[in-house]
């Protein structure tokens, strides 16, 4: 983590009203019913070091996109619940949880002045004023009006210059939550100061949504493995013909270009040299595993081949750190996960044994190494999807900026 963000764990917070930025738009099922508590249980540590230090916890999330605007389906209230039977669960069998039908106003005033030592108070929907995502100084004025703290705890929103990851901090005392200590610490080891060699997995349906995040690992990397729908550009931009495959041909070129700068960098870069083929793009479709010159016209390369997935195991056992982002594969319809699978299992191996540090992101990641069943194996797995790519492509992020001592007004 930059040595110019402050942390929380460092300051005295009882009687304090400490204003905390979270992430805990979770999904909802039509009854309004948490269905994935993943986001909370995350945020749960945070929550529990803070009532224990006795501060008064006042927390900020959104949920959904209701547009600036009050939408009763996109209430925070079932997240407000949730938080409190996991609170519980955790035992903290005293810990209230109370929720604020607004985020600002008197019902938010209310909500807050009637907090106790160790309580908690959950406010409404961030979103449900325009000034939340307009970064509106006066919306920012009110929220700081709820605490004598600001703690942004929300990495994964903090790619965004929203009122309560940006505006705010220049308001309170601003520093980092635990999550956010984790994610910054371990991204930014991976990115700037890895233990070499050091490789990165990018994969995915496209190159066009990765091109600055490719072009940014060519240059730090020293091996960067390429599957999923975006390895197929880089085997047409080789002259290789793919079939029906999922394919960005004007972004040959800028394939290319990639391919350049990274052998210039001394980066190697490693495409499937055998696929796993198919006529139909469904589940359990007959399928052939065949060299990439010799895909039929009227197939789809659909995961990389067993013969390339050997290889890679053999070159991320040379490796000290690996980054993964995406899949090998179109791995939510089996078999054509089992590249995908494979090499995450080689790489939680390695891991377990010392020999590797591995930290992954982006959602369709998590889920494929949760699949794999080696989520608990992994040095660190950031959800953040957004905010983990535009850290990697080295951009900065106005959450976690403004959280720098350097930037105070």
């Amino acid at each position: 983590m930059s040595n110019n963000i402050r942390s929380i764990d460092e300051v005295n917070v009882a009687g304090k009203r400490v204003l905390v930025r979270a992430d805990l738009n979770v999904p909802m099922n039509a009854a309004g019913e948490v269905t994935d508590a993943t986001r909370i249980e995350r945020f749960l540590p945070t929550v529990k070091d803070l009532v224990e230090r006795k501060a008064k916890v006042v927390i900020l999330t959104h949920f959904g996109r209701p547009k600036g605007r009050a939408v009763p389906e996109m209430t925070c209230l079932p997240v407000a619940k949730k938080l409190a039977l996991m609170l519980k669960e955790a035992g903290l069998l005293n810990a209230k949880v109370k929720f604020a039908e607004n985020v600002v106003g008197p019902a938010a005033i209310r909500a807050v002045d009637g907090l106790e030592e160790g309580e908690v108070a959950l406010m409404e929907n961030l979103r449900f004023h325009e000034g939340e995502e307009g970064n509106d100084e006066g919306f920012a004025q009110e929220l700081a009006k709820l605490g004598d703290i600001y703690v942004n705890d929300a990495f994964s929103c903090s790619h965004r210059a929203h009122a309560s990851t940006h505006a705010i901090a220049w308001l309170l005392p601003a520093y980092a939550g635990p999550s956010m200590k984790k994610e910054l610490d371990a991204l930014q080891k991976v990115t700037t100061n890895p233990d070499k060699p050091v490789a990165a997995v990018v994969g995915g349906a496209k190159v066009s949504t990765k091109i600055t995040v490719l072009k940014a690992l060519s240059a730090k990397m020293d091996l960067l493995i390429i599957g999923g729908g975006m390895a197929n550009t880089f085997l047409y931009a080789h002259g290789i013909k793919i079939g029906k495959s999922l394919c960005e041909p004007d972004f040959a070129d800028m394939a290319k270009e990639i391919m350049a700068e990274a052998e210039k960098n001394g980066c190697k870069i490693m495409i499937p040299h055998d696929v796993v083929v198919a006529n139909e793009f469904k589940a359990h479709a007959d399928n052939v595993a065949v060299d990439v010159h010799n895909v039929p016209d009227d197939s789809m390369i659909l995961d990389a081949g067993p013969e390339s997935v050997e290889a890679l195991k053999v070159e991320i056992q040379k490796c000290k750190t690996l980054l993964w982002n995406g899949p090998m594969g179109a791995f939510e319809m089996e078999p054509f996960g089992i590249g995908t699978f494979e090499l995450a299992r080689e790489a939680g191996r390695l891991t377990r044994e010392g020999k590797l540090e591995t930290v992954a992101g982006g959602g369709d990641t998590v889920a494929a190494l949760n699949m794999a069943g080696v989520s608990d194996q992994f040095t660190y797995i950031s959800t953040a999807g957004g905010a983990f790519l535009e850290l990697l492509e080295g951009r900065e992020l106005p959450g976690v900026v403004a959280l720098e001592i350097g930037n105070k007004s």
